[in-house]
C-alpha cells in the first residue's frame, strides 16, 4: 500500500502575531536604545552644568520621539505580519544604532550622521504609515507624506549644513511632527490615536522603563568594577537600592495604573489625554532616572565626599521628575487629588531638598537618604493596597 500525500495546506494570510502583545522583534529593536541611553548618560557623569544637561535632553528627545512614533504605528497596525514587522524593526534598529553611535559628538563632527539616522527612521515610519493607509484608506495620504516624508527631507538636508543650521532644522522637523500629531488627534482621532490598543501601549511603555532601569544597573555595576573599594561598594549598593525601589514602584503599581488609566481615557474619548500620557509625559521620568544613574556612578569613586552640584542636582531633580510626573499622569488618568497628594507632595519636596543637603553630607549619606525616602513611599503604598 502506498501512503497518500496529504493535500497542500492553503497559505495563510493571518498576521501571525497577537496585536495586543509586544512581539519579540519589538523587544530586539528596543535593545539599541540601551546603547543610546548609555552613550548619552556618559555626557552627564561628574559635575554636569546647564550646557551638559541641555545637550543631554536635546539629543535624548529625538530618540524618544522616534521610539514613540515606531511604537504608535505598530500599535495601530494589527494586520502587520510578523515578517513585515521584523523587517521594519531591523531597518529602524540600524538607523537607531547609527544615531546612538553619533550621539557623543552629535553637536560636533558627527552631526551629519545623527541627521542621517533620523532621516532614515522617518523613511521607515513613512513606509509603515503608508501601509496603514493602504489597509484602512481614509482621505488623502498627503498628511502622511508631510508628517514623515517632509520631515525626512529636513533631516536629510541637515546632513549637508553646518551645525547651527542643522540644529535649527532638527528642531523644526520635530516641531512639525508634534504639531501634526496634536492637530491629528483633535481633527481625525478615528484615523490614529482613537484606535490605540491599550494592552500593547501599556506593555511597550513598561518595557522601555525596563531598558532605562536596566541601563542604570549596568552603569552602577560598571563603575564599581572600575573603582573596586569598600566605599565604592557601599555607594553602589545604595545606588542599586535606589534603582530597584524605583523599579518596584513602577512594576508593582504603575503598570496596572497605566492600563486602567488608558482604558478610562479611551472610554471617555479623551484623545489628548492618551497622547499626553503615552508620547510626552513619560519622557520626563525616563530623563530623571537616567540622570540619577549618572550621579550614582559619580558617587562610587568618592563615596565619602559631597557630590558636586551637577551630580546632586541629578539625584534630587531625577527623583522629583520621576514622582512629579507620575503624580501628573495619575491625575490625568482621573484619580482624585486627595489620593495623589499624600504621596506626591512629600516625595517631590524631599527629592528637591536632596540638592542642598548634598552639599553638606557625603555622597553615600545622600544616597542613604534617597533610599530612606523610597522605602517610606514603598511602605505607604503597600499599606494602602493592603487596606483595599
Amino acid at each position: 500500500m502506498t501512503e497518500k500525500t496529504p493535500p497542500p495546506r492553503a497559505r495563510s494570510h493571518e498576521p501571525g502575531r497577537d496585536p495586543a502583545r509586544v512581539h519579540w522583534m519589538e523587544l530586539f529593536f528596543d535593545l539599541v536604545f540601551v546603547a543610546f541611553v548609555g552613550q548619552l548618560a556618559h555626557g552627564i557623569h561628574g559635575n554636569p552644568g546647564w550646557a551638559e544637561f541641555g545637550a543631554f535632553v536635546l539629543l535624548f528627545f529625538p530618540a524618544w520621539w522616534a521610539w514613540v512614533n515606531i511604537v504608535s504605528v505598530v500599535n495601530l497596525l494589527p494586520g502587520l505580519s510578523s515578517r513585515s514587522l521584523g523587517v521594519a524593526m531591523l531597518a529602524a534598529m540600524a538607523a537607531a544604532g547609527l544615531m546612538a553611535a553619533a550621539a557623543p559628538d552629535a553637536f560636533g563632527g558627527r552631526a551629519w550622521a545623527f541627521s542621517l539616522a533620523n532621516a532614515a527612521l522617518r523613511v521607515v515610519l513613512l513606509v509603515l504609515w503608508l501601509y496603514h493607509h493602504r489597509q484602512a484608506p481614509s482621505g488623502s495620504p498627503l498628511r502622511i507624506w508631510l508628517y514623515n516624508g517632509g520631515t525626512a527631507a529636513l533631516w536629510l538636508i541637515a546632513t549637508l549644513l553646518p551645525l547651527y543650521a542643522a540644529v535649527f532644522l532638527w528642531a523644526g522637523a520635530i516641531a512639525v511632527e508634534i504639531a501634526m500629531v496634536l492637530l491629528g488627534a483633535r481633527l481625525w482621532p478615528d484615523r490614529g490615536i482613537g484606535g490605540i490598543n491599550v494592552e500593547h501601549a501599556s506593555e511597550r511603555l513598561g518595557l522601555f522603563v525596563v531598558i532605562v532601569l536596566g541601563e542604570s544597573i549596568y552603569t552602577v555595576v560598571s563603575e564599581l568594577a572600575s573603582d573596586w573599594s569598600r566605599g565604592g561598594g557601599l555607594a553602589a549598593g545604595l545606588g542599586f537600592l535606589v534603582v530597584a525601589l524605583l523599579g518596584w514602584a513602577f512594576f508593582q503599581y504603575g503598570t496596572g495604573t497605566v492600563s486602567a488609566g488608558l482604558e478610562r481615557l479611551q472610554s471617555r474619548a479623551d484623545y489628548s489625554g492618551i497622547l499626553q500620557t503615552t508620547m510626552f509625559m513619560p519622557f520626563l521620568p525616563v530623563v530623571g532616572v537616567t540622570a540619577m544613574a549618572a550621579a550614582i556612578a559619580t558617587s562610587i569613586p568618592a563615596p565619602y565626599e559631597p557630590l558636586p552640584l551637577g551630580a546632586r542636582t541629578a539625584v534630587g531633580g531625577g527623583l522629583a521628575l520621576f514622582y512629579g510626573t507620575n503624580a501628573l499622569v495619575t491625575l490625568r488618568y482621573g484619580q482624585p487629588l486627595r489620593a495623589v497628594l499624600p504621596w506626591a507632595l512629600p516625595a517631590v519636596a524631599v527629592a528637591v531638598l536632596l540638592i542642598p543637603l548634598g552639599a553638606v553630607v557625603s555622597a553615600a549619606a545622600l544616597l542613604a537618604v534617597a533610599v530612606a525616602l523610597l522605602l517610606a513611599l514603598t511602605a505607604y503604598t503597600e499599606i494602602r493596597h493592603r487596606r483595599r
